[in-house]
Parts: structure tokens; C-alpha cells; sequence
């Protein structure tokens, strides 16, 4: 089987990994040379898996550049920031997070559109749709898209070092990083390898909750007049946990109905939905239900005021977010 056969019938996953290993395997018994071990690994998953289109793009050739950003992102945010800013007053940037929030607003709705245009508007089937390894023009915009999409979440790596800036460490949650650390590398294996199909779903349900949730934030970094219009921020988790729900039936539905698309990853696809799901509700009712049943014990308070629960609640989080 040649390489673009392969390409062209890649549902055969166990096919290539199964030979992959083989010949690596071979290679290290032969020589017992890790590194050389490695270099040949690299070597085959490029020939026989990899999108050609990929190759030439900044960060593309491998995984080292991306998992080097993760890593010096986690080392500022960690460490590096907060003992710079230990003896610092928290920064302000009004006029750095309108911007900053006003972009990533724009670039969401952008990459919602431009999904809707690649495929899911143009005959994408929701159930089950393979892998496009055409040079096509709606296969070429999925992939230049991908590679965009890739792009837009180290441009995230922005919004923890904000929260160290300013000194909001409450907002830095294991969510908050696991989130942040993990997303860049689900966009660069789906730009080098998966660029259309089912794996891009998950990703037009995320752009449509990013276009939500940094319309949020961009509203929230306006000033005390526009607090009001924060209502809403606990149905935004909301659709959040929708998202993964969504996705979650998604992978499951691809793997009862014998879908052409590569099983290993619909299983990785099925796993990371389920993990967020379970983050995402454990922060939900952190943060939702057991903060109302705590402030249920004000309620002679709120009476007097003539406030309610979800008031007083909604008034905390708009603090947070400031």
C-alpha cells in the first residue's frame, strides 16, 4: 500500500500504526539507538500520515515548537509571572483587554463562518463525515482554516497571562490550564493530520461558545455602567457543558454506526469531551449551586434589600471579572 493510498483510505488507522511500529521497532533492535529510534518514528508517521499541505507551515514540520510554548506559557504562568508581579500593584489594561477581547470576539465569528463555508453549510453530513484529503476548494479553505483555528489558541495563552497581570489568581483554575495547555495541541494534530471532517466539529460549536464568551469579557472590561449586561454569565457555562454533550453523542454516534473516519480518534475525541464535561460541571456546581445554597443563609439580608439569590450571585461574578 502505497503512501497516498493510504491517505486516501485513512479509516485504516490500525493499518499504518501497526507498521509504523513495526518499522520501528526494527530500527532499534538493529542499531539500539534511541534517538535515531525517535528520528525514524517521526520519519514514517510524516510519509505515510501526515497532510502533505502541512509541511511548510510555520510550527507544522513537528510537535517540538508547540509543546515548547506550552511549556514556557505554563512556566510564566506558574512562576515566572507571579514572582514578577509578587511586589507589583495589579496592572490595569483597560485599553489592552477592550482590544484584546474586541479581536477574539471578530476572530471567533470569523472561524464560525468560515466552518459553515468549508463544509458544515455545504453538504457536511452531522453524522458522520470523512476526512477530505483533496487539494479541493472547500477542502483547501477547511485546511487553511484548521491551521487558523491552530493559530487562534496559542493567541489564548494571552488571556492566563492577563489574570497574572492583573493579579487575578482565582481566575487560574486546573481548568483554566488544563484547557489552555491542552487545546494547542488537539489544533496542531487536526491541521497536520485530520484537517475537515468529523474532528472539526468540535470546533465550530467552540467557536460559536468563544464568540459568546469573549463577548462577555469584552463588555466586562467597559466599566462599572455595563455590569448589568453581565446577567448571563452562568448560561454561557451552560452552553458550554452543551458543547461537550453535543460532541460527546457525536463520537459515539461515529462509532455504533461504523463511520469512515479513523476510530482511534473519535475514541481521543470521545475521552477529551468526556474529561471537559466533567471539569465543566464540577466548576457549574461549584460556582453555580453550592454558591447559591451558601448565600440561601443571607436571606433575610436579600429580603431587606430586595435582592434575590441569582442578584447577588450575578453581582460576585461581575467583581471577578473586573
Amino acid at each position: 500500500m502505497t503512501t497516498m493510498d493510504l491517505r486516501d483510505n485513512f479509516t485504516d488507522l490500525s493499518w499504518a500504526t501497526n507498521y509504523v511500529m513495526k518499522m520501528a521497532v526494527d530500527e532499534y533492535q538493529t542499531e539500539r539507538n534511541w534517538t535515531r529510534l525517535a528520528y525514524q518514528y517521526w520519519e514514517l508517521v510524516e510519509d505515510l500520515i501526515a497532510d502533505p499541505r502541512a509541511k511548510n507551515l510555520p510550527f507544522m514540520d513537528n510537535p517540538l515548537p508547540t509543546i515548547g510554548m506550552i511549556y514556557a506559557y505554563l512556566a510564566w504562568v506558574l512562576v515566572v509571572g507571579p514572582t514578577y508581579m509578587r511586589d507589583r500593584k495589579p496592572m490595569q489594561l483597560t485599553n489592552t483587554l477592550f482590544y484584546y477581547n474586541l479581536f477574539q470576539v471578530a476572530l471567533s465569528a470569523y472561524m464560525f463562518y468560515e466552518h459553515l463555508m468549508a463544509g458544515w453549510a455545504r453538504g457536511y453530513s452531522w453524522t458522520c463525515e470523512p476526512v477530505d484529503f483533496s487539494d479541493g476548494p472547500l477542502s483547501r479553505r477547511m485546511f487553511n482554516l484548521c491551521y487558523v483555528y491552530y493559530l487562534s489558541k496559542l493567541s489564548e495563552f494571552a488571556d492566563t497571562i492577563f489574570f497574572v497581570l492583573r493579579k487575578k489568581k482565582s481566575q487560574i483554575s486546573w481548568l483554566h490550564l488544563y484547557h489552555h495547555s491542552l487545546t494547542p495541541i488537539e489544533a496542531w494534530i487536526l491541521t497536520k493530520f485530520l484537517a475537515g471532517g468529523n474532528a472539526t466539529l468540535p470546533n465550530i460549536i467552540n467557536n460559536f461558545v468563544h464568540t459568546l464568551m469573549y463577548f462577555y469579557y469584552l463588555l466586562s472590561s467597559m466599566g462599572p455602567r455595563y455590569q448589568k449586561y453581565l446577567w448571563w454569565k452562568k448560561y454561557m457555562t451552560e452552553v458550554q457543558i452543551a458543547q461537550f454533550i453535543i460532541c460527546i453523542a457525536h463520537a459515539i454516534n461515529a462509532l455504533m454506526t461504523d463511520c469512515a473516519f479513523p476510530r482511534f480518534i473519535t475514541y481521543l475525541l470521545l475521552l477529551n469531551a468526556s474529561i471537559f464535561f466533567v471539569m465543566f460541571m464540577n466548576f457549574y456546581v461549584e460556582n453555580y449551586r453550592k454558591a447559591k445554597a451558601k448565600v440561601v443563609k443571607s436571606a433575610p439580608e436579600l429580603e431587606k434589600n430586595n435582592n434575590t439569590l441569582d442578584d447577588l450571585i450575578e453581582r460576585r461574578d461581575a467583581k471577578k471579572v473586573q
